[in-house]
């Protein structure tokens, strides 16, 4: 039963999670860090040293940092996000990037100002910074979530610090259920929420629109669109894809996130505003199913981490499919069994770094949702003991946050060594 402490919870989860970023998350983490760096520093750094888990390296390897126009690298975003400075602005901490701060940028990076390293031993999202000017030296960690700091020290000395180490070991999942984030949905005071759901509305649409009309990564979005034409069920696809189009192509428009993921903030938001749209129903029903596909994409992601060999598209495309039955008037039970659908088909699908075939996997996860309401909706879903199908939607979830989290912790690895050459 949902307890008014847990209606509470629920609702700093959603406002602290749905916020908005400019770019692939794990860039502008790093460009956070170096920003906050500079600024303990005092001044712009002469050299950086940026140390970072598997999971950034991989994440950052592919994609365009945002304002760069072409620029890649763990190195580009910190020496662009020390230029930039202002780490107040949070995951959208280079807005303020002008021309002139990319033609800098692009000098010390040809100096080598910057160098990389990774580290093992540590959470999957992991980043320090070390800032160096003359015989000073700053140094700024953030650990698990892209812009939580850990520790601040200048010179040897602390000036902040969570208590926090850096060891292998990652998030628990959140104490959650399916019951209660339903009950949530139905019943949450929406003027707590309105704010920050009209504003994943705006910003994710117009992020899929850009990605339709400009020429971003590979085109999955538009492409889909021009082969199987604008009914309900390809542009529930085509949508979030093009928008994971224009954002791992550099564009410059910034997304509202869930779980420190874009991606993830498209792919549990656009499906259900375009069957919204197409159903006609009324504002009141679209808050509430966004309020129920962001929620259950927080559930799931929270036992698996923000970063991981599990593909995160995956639990939101479930969420959204989830979201998109309820709006198609399925019951609690059809809900579930969505989920419970969407995870027997899905949840094999790695996460190989953000980058433009990440568009595909949106295209992807959010097909096998929809597939998977048409089963629930028929009153039919896959059964106890059938692969990681477990006794219930919960357990079944459970199930999948293991798999994300232990299961695949090998497969992360090889991942990563098998995209930087080992």
């Amino acid at each position: 039963m949902l307890t008014p402490a847990a209606a509470e919870r629920y609702t700093a989860l959603l406002r602290e999670e749905l916020v908005p970023a400019l770019g692939c998350t794990e860039p502008i983490a790093v460009a956070f860090t170096a920003a906050k760096a500079r600024e303990v520093l005092g001044r712009m750094p002469e050299r950086l040293v940026v140390q970072c888990s598997g999971n950034i390296i991989k994440n950052v390897k592919g994609v365009i940092v945002p304002t760069t126009g072409d620029m890649k690298g763990i190195d580009t975003s910190a020496v662009l996000g020390a230029l930039v400075g202002g780490s107040e602005r949070k995951l959208e901490v280079l807005t303020a990037a002008t021309p002139a701060d990319i033609e800098r940028t692009k000098q010390l990076l040809a100096q080598g100002m910057c160098k990389v390293e990774l580290i093992g031993g540590v959470d999957n999202l992991y980043i320090i910074v070390h800032a160096y000017a003359g015989e000073d030296e700053a140094v700024v960690e953030v650990q698990n979530s892209h812009t939580h700091i850990t520790r601040i020290t200048k010179n040897g000395e602390t000036l902040y610090s969570t208590g926090e180490t850096a060891s292998h070991g990652g998030e628990g999942a959140l104490a959650m259920s399916l019951a209660d984030v339903f009950e949530y949905a139905r019943t949450v005071d929406l003027s707590l929420l309105k704010d920050v759901l009209d504003k994943q509305i705006e910003c994710n649409t117009r992020i899929a629109e850009e990605g339709l009309s400009g020429a971003y990564g590979c085109g999955v979005g538009a492409c889909l669109v021009k082969v199987l034409g604008s009914d309900v069920r390809t542009m529930a696809r085509a949508l979030p894809a093009a928008g994971s189009d224009a954002r791992m192509g550099g564009c410059v428009l910034p997304v509202v996130i869930n779980s420190g993921s874009g991606n993830q903030g498209m792919t549990a938001s656009l499906p259900v505003i375009v069957y919204a749209k197409a159903l006609g129903v009324s504002r009141e029903q679209l808050y509430r199913a966004l309020v129920l596909s962001n929620l259950t994409a927080i559930y799931i992601k929270s036992g698996i981490g923000k970063l991981s060999a599990f593909c995160g598209v995956v639990g939101a495309g479930c969420a959204a499919g989830a979201a998109v039955v309820w709006l198609r008037g399925g019951d609690f039970a059809a809900i579930c069994r969505t989920i419970v659908n969407t995870l027997a088909d899905t949840a094999g699908i790695v996460c190989d770094g953000a980058k433009p075939s990440c568009a595909a996997k949106i295209a992807s996860a959010v097909d096998a949702a929809l597939l998977a309401g048409d089963l629930a909706l028929e009153g039919r879903a896959f059964g106890c003991g059938e692969g990681l199908v477990a006794e219930d939607a919960d357990a079944t979830v459970r199930n999948i946050m293991r798999l994300g989290r232990d299961g695949m912790r090998e497969t992360d690895l090889e991942i990563l060594h098998m995209m930087i050459g080992e």
